[in-house]
């Protein structure tokens, strides 16, 4: 995909969301992370819930190491992998008071070495809570980021780091988010619903169903 083309995408991705956000309720970075922690292979909506109950009565390190792990799983119990979950959110609540003040670090090293946090979890922690040039590559951006032809890659890391390379620097900050939505509710897996796709004439996926074209810019 050309350089043009791909400005033009970002640029209707903003325009119709200028200011794109996660779906994951918080309010503080530590609220943020046990969130994305809790969401691996989860809806948004049934991590929502969860958090709903547990935040106001438990929303910082000390507080969740307090209700000890059978504690904390009558909170999470409606999220797949609860008791994975719950360990896990344990050992980093200890790890965060333990090494980090109970604030939560703002590099890349110090995240990943928290219990149940992996590069995804911290791509979105440090793009969503610190403002990073991040870009978590989860199953929507890998699709849509394949389809439309805007950064393809075998696998999520090939896509990520073609992601970085490519995004121009003024669509950087929320590029993550508008490709996430964008999959989430436009292009979604079993049938891309192109009639209502603000970047139809840019995309170069062969299977778009048909419909009016626009010039195609580039």
């Amino acid at each position: 995909m050309n350089p043009t083309k791909r400005q033009e995408i970002y640029r209707r991705l903003q325009a119709a969301n200028p200011a794109p956000t996660t779906e994951l309720h918080y309010s503080t970075p530590f609220e943020l992370l046990v969130a994305v922690v809790l969401s691996a292979q989860a809806t948004d909506v049934g991590v929502n819930k969860a958090t709903a109950r547990l935040f106001p009565v438990a929303n910082t390190p000390e507080k969740i190491l307090a209700l000890g792990e059978a504690g904390l799983r009558e909170y999470i119990k409606t999220i797949g992998l609860y008791q994975t979950k719950a360990k896990n959110v344990i050992g980093l609540c200890q790890r965060l008071i333990e090494q980090h003040g109970s604030q939560v670090p703002r590099s890349r090293e110090a995240l990943e070495a928290l219990p149940g946090v992996g590069r995804k979890t911290a791509n979105v922690v440090l793009n969503t809570a610190f403002g990073e040039h991040t870009i978590a590559v989860d199953t929507h951006i890998f699709r849509v980021a394949n389809r439309t032809g805007l950064a393809p890659g075998k696998n999520v890391r090939q896509v990520e780091d073609r992601l970085l390379k490519f995004t121009p620097a003024e669509f950087a900050r929320d590029a993550h988010h508008w490709l996430i939505l964008h999959g989430r509710y436009v292009c979604k897996a079993r049938k891309p619903e192109c009639a209502r796709c603000g970047i139809y004439e840019l995309c170069e996926y062969r299977g778009k169903t048909a419909r009016d074209l626009a010039p195609v810019v580039g």
